[in-house]
């Protein structure tokens, strides 16, 4: 399994965009301005699609093959593409607020602390369908990490295609987010125009 070891601020830097995005709470101390370079239109492409990447935690050859299925289903490439990555269950598990940013969410779906629709589910990438119910196994529940959750429980909020039941460390998928609902900075247009290339 291949992994991303890139320093966190270091590459919201880079990118430009800010550390919560991605679920980090605050930025260093030291931020270096860096001189306002002209970017063609292919590195501003560039930029965009290397943002969703680096956001959802998805490298080249998957993130390749979720255009390619987003391309193939009808309504607007980005948009399908963009829900294709929210509908993954560690972006699910961060979104419910189960784990503080989507890397955290990654390692607690691979630790198998997740089941859906109660069969325990260890792979970060599988996408979940409208209707399933996504939750702590009884077993992970008695885990330190999910009582604390648990007590402090205003910690757990979730975007309206989810519902929460913060008792029970649940939530469930009502229907696909719409890109509104979407909050990643990211112009899923220039991705598209990237790869018709």
């Amino acid at each position: 399994m291949a992994l991303d070891k890139v320093p966190v601020l270091k590459r919201c830097r880079a990118l430009g965009i800010e550390p919560a995005t991605v679920g980090r709470a605050k930025a260093s101390k030291r931020q270096v301005r860096r001189t306002n370079r002209k970017v063609s239109e292919y590195g501003m492409q560039l930029k965009e699609k290397q943002k969703a990447k680096f956001i959802y935690g998805v490298l080249e050859k998957q993130f390749r093959g979720y255009y390619e299925k987003a391309k193939t289903m009808q309504g607007v490439t980005g948009e399908n593409l963009l829900n294709l990555l929210e509908r993954r269950i560690d972006n699910v598990v961060f979104r419910l607020g189960l784990a503080n940013t989507r890397r955290q969410a990654r390692q607690v779906v691979r630790h198998g602390h997740i089941t859906v629709n109660g069969k325990r589910l260890d792979i970060p990438s599988a996408q979940v369908k409208v209707g399933d119910v996504v939750a702590v196994a009884e077993k992970s529940a008695q885990n330190a990490f999910f009582k604390e959750l648990r007590e402090t429980s205003n910690h757990l909020s979730a975007p309206a295609w989810l519902t929460v039941d913060k008792e029970k460390l649940s939530g469930t998928v009502t229907r696909f987010p719409n890109r509104d609902e979407i909050d990643v900075p990211v112009n899923e247009q220039s991705i598209v125009e990237l790869y018709s290339r």
